[in-house]
């Protein structure tokens, strides 16, 4: 893991500013999730396919080319970068 070290002459401020923006960045790519997997459901629902097996299909070439899958495969990209930005967020510890 690794550390990470900042100097200020007001670290009390300085760590209430680096958590405000952490915390506003964290409900950003929640809300981000939250949209992406919302679109996502909708595919699955008008092709009645899971994304899984969407993208196995398409990969495999069982699919014909739709703007929609191009679309899909994006919403599913987009969701794993949020999901993993998510994660490295909730991640991060302050130490003294």
């Amino acid at each position: 893991m690794a550390e990470l070290k900042l100097r200020s002459k007001d670290p009390d401020s300085l760590r209430r500013i680096i958590q405000s923006a952490l915390s506003s960045r964290l409900q950003s790519v929640t809300a981000g999730i939250k949209r992406t997997e919302e679109r996502i459901h909708e595919f699955e629902t008008k092709y009645q396919l899971s994304t899984e097996d969407f993208i196995t299909q398409f990969n495999n070439d069982e699919l014909s080319h739709n703007f929609d899958f191009d679309e899909w495969i994006g919403e599913a990209r987009m969701l794993a970068h949020l999901q993993q930005t998510k994660e490295s967020i909730e991640e991060i510890d302050f130490v003294d």
